[in-house]
């Protein structure tokens, strides 16, 4: 993976250029009775659409818990422990530094996370294995302060039993943190994403 300054994930002018073709993310076919959407097809782009699912789903508030929550719902016996993320340890890092309670709801704190490029990795297994990575913009407003940076996410991901879900093993190499759509971004080799239905 491409090391980026950490001033890369800092917003900056956007690029023309591209690092390949759009990749088009389909949508889940099982929106009821769980709280992260699956049933994404079995492809290197449905899993790369659950990853999407499970970080905008999990890093709304900015609690180290709720995404804790959210990764253990799709965690397989035996993945890496939600402590060695990246975007958990992101969250903890957010709380700490604003000495903020290190988890639950804080009045007047608001957050999200807005995917808008990827890239896979690599696959295996038939495809049935695959890293995928997600770049997104993340806001947090805290008592009308605003905080916006670029921040990336990359999972190994497991198609079992009609489901993408996260794989055991290593954690796989940070992602890198750029701005969507920068120049850094494109040098990381993230890809535009389109969403199906």
């Amino acid at each position: 993976m491409v090391v980026l300054p950490v001033v890369a994930a800092q917003p900056q002018p956007m690029t023309a250029e591209l690092a390949g073709a759009p990749l088009t993310v389909p949508g889940p076919t099982q929106l009821t009775g769980r709280w992260i959407p699956g049933g994404f097809p079995p492809t290197p782009e449905g899993a790369l659409g659950q990853l999407v699912a499970l970080d905008e789903a999990a890093m709304r508030g900015a609690d180290p818990a709720t995404y804790a929550l959210g990764y253990h719902e799709l965690a397989l016996p035996g993945a890496p422990p939600v402590e060695a993320t990246g975007l958990s340890s992101l969250l903890r890092s957010l709380r700490a530094s604003a000495e903020l309670e290190p988890t639950g709801v804080v009045p007047e704190l608001t957050a999200t996370y807005q995917v808008t490029h990827g890239q896979i990795k690599g696959t295996t297994d038939s495809g049935r294995f695959v890293v995928a990575c997600v770049l997104g913009q993340f806001s947090v407003d805290y008592r009308g302060h605003t905080l916006t940076a670029g921040v990336g996410d990359c999972q190994a991901l497991r198609h079992v039993e009609g489901d993408w879900r996260i794989s055991p093993g290593p954690v796989p190499a940070a992602a890198p943190n750029a701005w969507p759509g920068s120049p850094d971004a494109v040098r990381a080799g993230y890809r535009d994403l389109k969403r199906g239905g």
